[in-house]
């Protein structure tokens, strides 16, 4: 429909990429881009850590798959350095890790992209509309968005709606468009969907104050959560955890919190590695203070009663 010809358009100007392309769901869109672009004796790198769309869309495709430890630059090199100079290369991270908050390190991951003559995706689904200046993400956060090849956002985020789509050139998406089975053989997001997205947009780019209020939200409950001290990891976003260890002590923490009426999710092994249980918080520009401060006391109060701290 015009619709979604209007949102690509509009996604493209946003992202100041020279095309975009729109798929029924996130996990649709690493699908259509990895299994698309990669073919059989090319190779596909990834951190260690990315999400399971991902690791499922490389699977897909015909080519090596390369695995670094997370955000290891020194070890991205060693797994460069192996792969023969003639043979194609993509190097796909998380922008924001969306189980641990951490950032992709860009800057050094694109460095090295073109020293050893590959190409950059960032799937940027926890980053839009949170990270950079004007919300187009960890590749504006961090001034890389020119030496990004392709940029996959999801609209199930800070879009407030449902589907994904992918930025890059004009060439290489109208390639993914005729190509991409995951998005030839789906269903297009509904008009509904697409005009909820629209409208999401236009809040993006015109009221960064809600951006401001939630990075003042994070800074409040990171330091609130530390002060009681919760291990709070590496993160550097409004997704933060708070790191349990123990997989019982984490799903008995979640089932008081719970019952207290904080909503929050465990996370266990396969998600994070063996003993590194943690309880996922994330949040939202209209939490209000009274909410927050909720939220931490009653993390105070059942962490003391399972003596998790």
């Amino acid at each position: 429909l015009d619709l979604h010809m209007k949102l690509e358009e509009r996604l493209a100007n946003f992202m100041k990429k020279e095309a975009a392309l729109a798929f029924s769901t996130g996990f649709q869109t690493n699908l259509g881009i990895i299994s698309t672009l990669v073919h059989r004796g090319e190779a596909v790198i990834t951190d260690r850590m990315v999400h399971a769309s991902i690791i499922d869309a490389c699977r897909l495709s015909y080519g090596t798959i390369y695995k670094f430890k997370h955000n290891d630059m020194k070890d991205l090199e060693r797994v460069l350095s192996s792969i023969d100079k003639k043979v194609g290369k993509l190097i796909v991270v998380d922008g924001v890790f969306s189980m641990e908050g951490d950032l992709a390190n860009l800057p050094e991951i694109v460095k090295l992209a073109k020293k050893y003559e590959a190409k950059v995706m960032v799937d940027d689904a926890h980053g839009i509309g949170v990270m950079g200046a004007h919300g187009r993400g960890t590749a504006e956060h961090f001034g890389v968005e020119d030496e990004v090849d392709l940029i996959m956002g999801t609209f199930s985020k800070s879009f407030a709606s449902l589907g994904g789509f992918v930025a890059g050139e004009k060439k290489v998406i109208s390639y993914i468009k005729h190509f991409a089975r995951s998005l030839i053989f789906s269903a297009s997001i509904t008009p509904a969907s697409v005009a909820t997205v629209l409208a999401t947009l236009e809040i993006i780019e015109n009221e960064p104050e809600r951006r401001e209020r939630l990075w003042a939200i994070t800074k409040k409950m990171k330091e609130g959560f530390e002060s009681m001290g919760y291990d709070t990891g590496p993160t550097q976003t409004p997704i933060i955890p708070v790191m349990i260890g123990n997989d019982e002590q984490a799903f008995m923490l979640w089932r008081l919190l719970r019952e207290n009426g904080i909503f929050t999710n465990p996370v266990i092994y396969p998600a994070v590695p063996k003993g590194e249980a943690l309880i996922r918080t994330s949040y939202s520009a209209t939490h209000t203070d009274e909410d927050l401060d909720k939220v931490l006391d009653c993390f105070e109060r059942c962490g003391r009663q399972l003596g998790i701290i």
